[in-house]
């Protein structure tokens, strides 16, 4: 299992862009804001803002999970990632309730990017020095 745990968490990493994508769909619906509009209601905005933030941060933390896989622990690497994917769900849902609420998922997802990412970047340099 523990092989294909990156695999895994990159299935449920599409899981929470999905339902993040909903999120927003609901949001607009719910607070009258019409597409392209991405500002109208403070509470589709926290929502906007969520989802806006959840891809900002994947396109950090994928890459950070390719090279954590690749050339640190593929079992180390998918244990940050169930906790990046994990704290960025909490982070949408907090978000959406109040903005305050997001601080902790924050702050867990980006030690979970750091993690992964400094796996890969160890693991890479020890490949190109040859141990």
């Amino acid at each position: 299992m523990s092989s294909h745990l990156p695999a895994v968490v990159v299935a449920l990493t599409v899981l929470l862009l999905i339902v993040v994508m909903g999120l927003v769909g609901r949001a607009r619906g719910r607070y009258g804001v019409k597409a392209p509009a991405t500002t109208g209601h403070e509470d589709f905005e926290r929502v906007f803002r969520a989802q806006m933030n959840t891809i900002e941060s994947a396109v950090m933390f994928l890459p950070a999970l390719w090279l954590g896989t690749t050339y640190g622990s593929p079992q180390i690497a998918g244990i940050c990632g169930l906790i990046w994917v994990l704290t960025r769900f909490w982070y949408a849902f907090a978000y959406a309730q109040a903005a305050g609420k997001r601080a902790m998922p924050f702050l867990l997802s980006s030690l979970a990017i750091a993690a992964t990412f400094a796996v890969g970047v160890w693991g890479l340099l020890r490949h190109l020095m040859g141990y």
